[in-house]
């Protein structure tokens, strides 16, 4: 399994080469397992994973077939392939020892492994947008909502979160257009129409609290061996967009979280990226350029990045050129196309005089390999055939009880077993929101408060109105009934010779006077 130098990936028998090794000191510059369907890349990925596990350097790979889940139980002397491996370790001059490894189960969904969660936030607008297959404007305006969040206090923590401040901008979208461009309500609602598609295919389960913290993956057993975090991917291919974008932010977190090493005598951690293919198909340029950066400079935190997929054809040339430790199965050649593909496999390799290397990538039979692994100075090998060895935990799946046991084991249940939901932006905007309709109505309430006082108000008004017109009609009504008396009384005296004499008498001084 380990050589003095690194790591016991094979060796020859009749016609192949002396045992090949992965030199730990050049474990962190990156690698390459390919070969098409049933030619052994599962193998070879879970014998690697068992190397570096041995040599105290922690491991993350995904098991898509659910067939690497037997790494955390020793392989057996009754097992189907045990006399064939026993041939295998008797051609290749290797002593095969069953034993189990320290695993840790992950799953997205929580039915076959510790629940795994990362925050909107720390997914981050751009792996967001390449999740959702947003469009240029679309992914614009989810850049708008990060910054806002920022700017308001908004922790941005699950789909709610961002659906919830989604629909804040929409109902400032004529402000928030002022100071950072056209934000059109038809846009928002197709971000909105992504994200339920998101959620349909199980994106809720991902995003949350506990997020995951790297430590709990970068953990050794006291025995010194490095823990093999193995995530189920057998229902989360059913998304591979979601599957892909999910493994790309594990390794940006790496990348960012991660202090630099330099070179060191071992990788510090190693990522075995399964079904790559999926992670490049109909990638935008810039997530490409992403990932080749992160390729690039991971390996000085002391990472190495292992992509397995059917054809290194699969993975764009930028990338390819850093995979130092290649290990290539059998390639079929139907078409016209498989053809050309299979030539420009073996120009990738450095030549053996002693055999054509397209040839062999052709011949080569199940657990067969041609391989180059780095050599002294960072120098690529000389390609050569090699004998796989077998592994020495258990090939193939295990039993729900051998799983819990092992889950139970780990002893991360406690700490990721339940969701959190604290205080984030659903909750303050709800607030927000809560806050203003409260307001309102007691606005509303006061508004109408003093409305019916003005009611009160003009009621009084027209009531003393009233009185006084009344007040007023029974004063003119006493005083022209004692006119109307004096008149009366005036007309009878007139009748008179004293009344008609005092009548003559002050009209005519009247009179006189003027």
């Amino acid at each position: 399994m380990l050589t003095e130098k690194g790591i016991y990936a094979g060796g020859g028998g009749e016609g192949h080469a002396a045992p090949q090794e992965l030199l730990l000191k050049y474990g962190n510059r990156h690698g390459l397992i390919a070969g098409a369907t049933g030619t052994g890349k599962t193998v070879t990925l879970q014998i690697l994973a068992e190397s570096f596990s041995a040599a105290g350097v922690p491991v993350f790979l995904s098991d898509v077939k659910s067939d690497l889940a037997g790494l955390a139980v020793a392989g057996s002397t009754e097992a189907k392939l045990h006399d064939a491996f026993m041939k295998r370790c008797s051609t290749i001059g290797y002593e095969l020892e069953y034993q189990s490894f320290p695993v840790a189960f992950w799953d997205l969904f929580g039915e076959q492994g510790h629940p795994i969660r990362t925050t909107v936030t720390e997914m981050g607008p751009l792996l967001l947008a390449r999740l959702m297959d947003l469009s240029e404007a679309q992914e614009g305006v989810l850049n708008i909502a990060f910054r806002l969040a920022d700017e308001e206090g908004l922790p941005l923590l699950d789909l709610k979160d961002l659906q919830a401040m989604l629909v804040w901008i929409g109902q400032n979208a004529d402000e928030i257009s002022l100071r950072y461009g056209n934000v059109a309500t038809a846009t928002i609602g197709a971000i909105q129409r992504q994200l339920l598609v998101l959620e349909n295919q199980g994106g809720t389960r991902l995003f949350g609290e506990p997020a995951l913290e790297l430590a709990d993956m970068m953990r050794t057993a006291p025995d010194g061996r490095g823990q093999i975090n193995i995530l189920a991917a057998d229902k989360l291919m059913g998304s591979p967009r979601l599957y892909a974008t999910f493994l790309l932010w594990l390794l940006s977190e790496l990348f960012e979280e991660l202090p630099e090493v330099g070179d060191p005598d071992k990788p510090k951690f190693v990522f075995f990226f399964d079904e790559a293919h999926l992670l490049f198909d109909d990638a935008p340029k810039a997530l490409v350029d992403k990932v080749e950066q992160v390729a690039r400079l991971i390996r000085s935190k002391g990472v190495g990045v292992y992509f397995i997929t059917q054809n290194p054809a699969d993975v764009p040339d930028d990338i390819l050129g850093q995979l130092g430790n290649r290990i290539q199965h059998a390639l079929r050649a139907f078409t016209a196309k498989d053809q050309k593909d299979l030539a420009r496999a073996a120009q990738n390799y450095r030549p053996n005089p002693r055999f054509d290397t397209e040839t062999a990538i052709k011949e080569v039979g199940i657990g067969e390999a041609v391989t180059s692994f780095l050599e002294a100075k960072g120098a690529p090998g000389m390609v050569e055939r090699t004998l796989i060895r077998p592994p020495s935990s258990r090939l193939g799946p295990i039993g729900a009880d051998e799983r819990r046991a092992a889950i139970a084991a780990s002893g991360l249940d406690a700490k990721y077993g339940a969701t959190v939901d604290r205080d984030s932006a659903f909750e303050r905007l709800q607030a927000r929101a809560d806050s203003a309709a409260k307001a309102a109505a007691e606005a509303e309430a006061e508004e109408e408060r003093m409305a019916e006082e003005l009611r009160e108000l003009k009621r009084a008004r027209r009531y003393d109105g009233a009185e006084s017109k009344r007040t007023s009609s029974r004063r003119s009504s006493r005083s022209d009934s004692v006119a109307t008396a004096f008149g009366k009384s005036l007309a009878r005296q007139l009748g008179t010779k004293t009344g008609q004499a005092l009548v003559r008498g002050i009209l005519g001084s009247l009179f006189k006077s003027r």
